[in-house]
């Protein structure tokens, strides 16, 4: 009964109908392995009907099978709209003249109106300082805060309110910031394990990295180092395209990228701009901003909009640019660069009074010509439809998940944390190389001047000295080796942050135990060799003293130094800052200056002073007990509890000094988290314009159509998502 319904449906299906098919397929075949098994004296020929009966839903099964997730597979289309955006800077002083009634900002877009779409490649050009970075910074939301800009203008995704919609974007940076230890494989890897969801198989992870690096021309340099400054790595446009897919790893609809041939050659420009072609072919929503490109870098583009001090001349199809300015008198002569044309027709010239007038009468009336054109009435006229059109109930598209935390639990960020600070540690063998070479080569020299010292009373400034330097010495060698670490590192982990990658927390905790071994091994070679050559106190127990007391203390310093460089904006001001902390430290470090003698208003500062818990533990470690010849006549200090009163250390104990050190050290840690923590990137947003203009009536006309159109994307990619979210980021 069962088969004469199933092929009868069968039969009454049209054949264009394949899921249905394969579904009843599917059924019928399960309907016969059940009953061939459930009747053990079956004949060879229903076995083998059986068997050819479940063929469909073996092939359905395999249909059904998650499929590994390649770049750009199942992107949900996303076009983003922007309406009468402007921006305003104000600095300090104008902010003051503000106050005062006088003009005080400083107006960098003009009301801009536009469209990105999907599957386009979308480049904003124009001369320097005519606001393209500004424009794409705004449309990605991307604009820092508390910079002094202020924008103004509606921004749209798929007709919905950016702040509302559901939707997945990148960034790309001009600068490209990576660990220089890591290889192509392993940075790209890192991203996955971070950003992709964790129930995703690591097969599937880094099938997906296999391919990003197929598809981004990297194959060739999957195991090379990124590199930096001191050591060889990546080109330039390897870094860029690198930069790219640690961008593409969340599988971002929109992707912004600021000028990313900056710097490049032109065979690695162009090669930058065609994989951009290709991620856009692919259903990515591309715009990148871009100075002057070649030809054939032009010949890429899909779109462009054209921008002269802070004003639309052109916003297009790119093959229709060069007629457009042919109408309106300006033709671009043969073989000649379109860009370079276009770049110089859109500048204005300050080599002379007369020509900039000249020049900016010229802008003006490009500026006109376009505001008058069909396409810029079109364009006002779309964007402000939207004040028309339906949105979704709950303001969120059908754009696939988007995390509002990192996607991998705070055990997993640390220990994929840990992994990769270690490398980056352990790979740099040249540090580690001179680091090690300074150590020896000052306990060398310390031990050369100290040497074998004895038990004179002259013996006792000489053995003070010695722990003084042995501190100081310690101290900021610890402190030069991590006060650049966050500085260099700022850049990564705001873009990492940024994408909600992981927490500070897991960060620094994998920072900080990366960390420590180092810290460890060079203020131990350090105690081994200087102190046997100088004399120090013999006894084991004060010689591990000697050792645990330098070891703590490069554990303070170097949490300092990542304190001084997590608040410094740059290496070049943390190292400026780093040592002059570390002076005032020294100077109330117990040596130079008896704690007993500073003023009342400044004692506090010997208690903060790493150096003088260290010297105060060294200082006690070696004179406690100890016994000195006096000089002729019976002057000077004879016991070792002499000196210690001396110093103003006798009331104190190892323990307590070490228990104060330890203090200071999770001070320091403490005070790194929270300016971390504090330093989070933060964006400006963009503020809905006080009095919108009256809706024209062509657009009212339009607005019924329009909404329907918007509909029907909506309803695409809705379905789009449902089907490529298996493949996708989960949400966390």
């Amino acid at each position: 009964m069962i088969d004469f319904l199933l092929g009868t449906a069968v039969l009454v299906l049209p054949q264009g109908n394949l899921p249905l098919l394969a579904g009843i397929g599917a059924v019928k075949g399960a309907v016969a392995l059940k009953r061939h098994l459930s009747n053990k004296k079956g004949a060879a020929d229903e076995a083998g009907t059986a068997a050819a009966d479940a063929e469909p839903a073996a092939t359905a099964a395999r249909a059904l099978r998650p499929k590994t997730p390649t770049p750009g597979e199942g992107v949900p289309p996303v076009t983003l709209e922007w309406s009468n955006l402007s921006c305003h800077w104000s600095s300090k002083k104008q902010k003051k003249q503000q106050r005062k009634g006088e003009p005080g900002s400083k107006q960098i877009l003009f009301g801009l109106s536009g469209a990105a779409r999907p599957g386009r490649l979308l480049a904003l050009m124009g001369p320097s300082g005519s606001g393209k970075t500004t424009l794409l910074n705004s449309l990605a939301s991307h604009v820092p805060a508390n910079t002094g800009m202020r924008l103004t203008g509606e921004l749209y995704v798929n007709g919905v309110q950016s702040t509302e919609a559901n939707h997945r974007q990148a960034y790309v940076e001009q600068s490209d910031n990576f660990y220089s230890m890591l290889s192509v494989a392993e940075t790209l890897t890192m991203a996955a394990q971070l950003q992709m969801a964790p129930g995703l198989p690591e097969a599937s992870k880094q099938s997906y990295v296999d391919n990003l690096i197929s598809v981004l021309g990297l194959a060739k340099s999957r195991d090379t180092r990124v590199g930096d400054e001191k050591i060889r790595g990546l080109s330039g446009g390897e870094k860029k395209r690198l930069a790219i897919g640690c961008e593409l790893i969340s599988s971002p609809s929109l992707l912004f990228l600021d000028e990313p041939t900056t710097g490049l050659d032109s065979f690695q420009a162009e090669k930058v701009v065609a994989t951009l072609k290709q991620l856009a072919s692919a259903g990515h929503t591309v715009v990148c901003s871009i100075h002057q490109p070649r030809s054939s870098i032009f010949g890429l583009f899909d779109d462009l909009l054209l921008l002269s001090e802070g004003r639309c001349v052109y916003s297009g199809p790119a093959e229709e640019a060069l007629p457009y300015f042919e109408q309106l008198g300006h033709s671009c002569p043969a073989h000649y660069n379109p860009a370079e044309f276009v770049a110089d027709l859109i500048s204005i010239d300050y080599s002379s009074p007369e020509v900039e007038e000249e020049s900016k009468a010229r802008v003006q009336g490009l500026v006109d010509a376009w505001a008058a054109s069909a396409g810029g009435k079109a364009a006002a006229e779309a964007a402000a439809a939207h004040k028309h059109m339906s949105r979704t109930p709950s303001g969120e598209l059908a754009l696939g998940s988007v995390n509002s935390g990192p996607v991998a639990g705070w055990a997993r960020q640390f220990r994929l944390l840990l992994r990769r600070s270690w490398r980056q540690i352990t790979r740099d063998k040249a540090a580690a190389m001179a680091r090690l070479s300074s150590n020896v080569s000052s306990a060398v020299i310390f031990g050369a001047i100290f040497w074998r010292m004895q038990k004179k009373q002259s013996n006792i400034q000489d053995r003070m000295g010695l722990l003084q330097v042995a501190a100081i010495n310690t101290a900021m060698s610890a402190l030069v080796k991590t006060i650049t670490v966050f500085p260099k590192e700022r850049a990564i982990v705001n873009r990492e942050r940024t994408r909600k990658a992981y927490n500070v927390l897991p960060y620094l905790s994998a920072k900080l135990l990366a960390e420590l071994p180092v810290s460890c091994v060079f203020p131990l070679v350090f105690g081994v060799v200087v102190y046997p050559f100088t004399g120090l106190n013999p006894k084991p127990v004060r010689f591990a003293r000697f050792l645990g007391i330098l070891t703590l203390e490069s554990f303070t310093a170097a949490a300092l130094g990542l304190s001084v460089g997590a608040a410094a904006p740059n290496a070049d001001a943390a190292v400026a800052i780093g040592p002059a902390v570390m002076l005032v430290w020294i100077i109330f470090g117990g040596y130079y200056c008896n704690s007993e003698n500073i003023p009342s208003a400044l004692r506090w500062l010997p208690r903060c002073s790493l150096i003088k818990h260290s010297f105060e533990a060294l200082c006690i470690n070696e004179f406690q007990g100890a016994e000195f010849e006096l000089d002729e006549g019976g002057r000077g200090m004879k016991t070792g509890e002499d000196v210690l009163s001396w110093l103003s250390f006798g009331h104190t104990s190892i323990r307590k000094t070490l228990g104060s050190e330890a203090r200071i050290l999770g001070f320091y840690y403490w005070l790194t988290y929270c300016i971390l923590r504090a330093g989070k990137p933060k964006f400006q947003p963009v503020e809905a314009a006080a009095a919108a203009a009256a809706l024209p009536e062509p657009a009212a006309a339009a607005a019924p159509a329009a909404a329907a159109v918007v509909e029907e994307v909506q309803d695409e990619a809705a379905v789009a998502a449902a089907a490529a979210e298996p493949v996708l980021l989960g949400s966390s």
